[in-house]
């Protein structure tokens, strides 16, 4: 059972992770509920374990990736993602915010790409210690989340920073593979309510996160294509045990 964070202050804030998943056979009764099933989630005690934030293994780790695609070509050698050989190794794997990721990186590359090394115009990187405090809404069934509402007095709302309907498109998860374990920004934007429950839970104290680092989009502010490229660096290479199905 997820546990709301805040005493109940509506009915949809009493609402148990039962009727979360009840949710999906009242939509197939009535279309019309489609667009009204509220992800009303502490996002800090979840019962899903890490595992079940769970990627799809590749089955030939022989490589290592600099980034996610190949439209920037970084020059720092030690490459970002870890194939599973080198998992859990380096610089680059615990993530505590964009301008210490990018430290490794030398001054060249911050002349070449900019881009890489600043938010884009509307996006806005958030840490915050859970329980978070959020109302999410799913913009579609099992695809993309949105801040539908922060609780009052919780984490969110006293940080001030996350507004009702911006859109979440990144956030801090840590992957576990054999001994090792990586915490990572993974993009976001496709992501449904057990992606973000587990993505959101992963970041526990046992694995050295004292918060969770949203990213969201803010509607009117951001240039959605402009966004999905920045959020491409992200995107792990399907060589490493990063790689998930969404």
């Amino acid at each position: 059972t997820i546990i709301l964070d805040h005493p109940p202050q509506s009915s949809h804030l009493t609402t148990n992770i039962s009727l979360a998943q009840a949710s999906e056979t009242m939509v197939k009764q009535s279309s019309a509920m489609c667009n009204t099933f509220f992800l009303a989630i502490l996002l800090a005690q979840t019962s899903l374990s890490v595992e079940a934030f769970a990627p799809v293994l590749s089955t030939s780790p022989s490589s290592s990736t600099l980034r996610g695609k190949d439209s920037f070509a970084l020059h720092f050698e030690s490459g970002i993602w870890n194939t599973a050989p080198s998992f859990g190794k380096g610089k680059f794997k615990f993530y505590e915010g964009l301008d210490s990721y990018m430290k490794p990186f030398p001054a060249e590359d911050r002349e070449l790409y900019p881009e890489l090394f600043n938010l884009p115009k509307g996006v806005y990187e958030v840490p915050l210690q859970k329980p978070c405090g959020i109302l999410f809404e799913e913009i579609e069934p099992k695809c993309g989340v949105y801040i539908q509402d922060l609780v009052e007095g919780g984490n969110a709302a006293y940080q001030g920073v996350l507004q009702k309907g911006d859109v979440l498109v990144g956030v801090t998860a840590v992957q576990i593979s054999g001994a090792k374990w990586e915490r990572r920004m993974i993009p976001a934007r496709k992501f449904g309510f057990d992606m973000v429950v587990g993505a959101i839970g992963s970041n526990e104290v046992k694995w050295g996160c004292y918060d969770v680092i949203l990213m969201v989009e803010r509607p009117g502010e951001a240039d959605t294509e402009e966004v999905n490229k920045f959020l491409e660096f992200f995107e792990p290479p399907s060589d490493t045990p990063w790689k998930l199905s969404t």
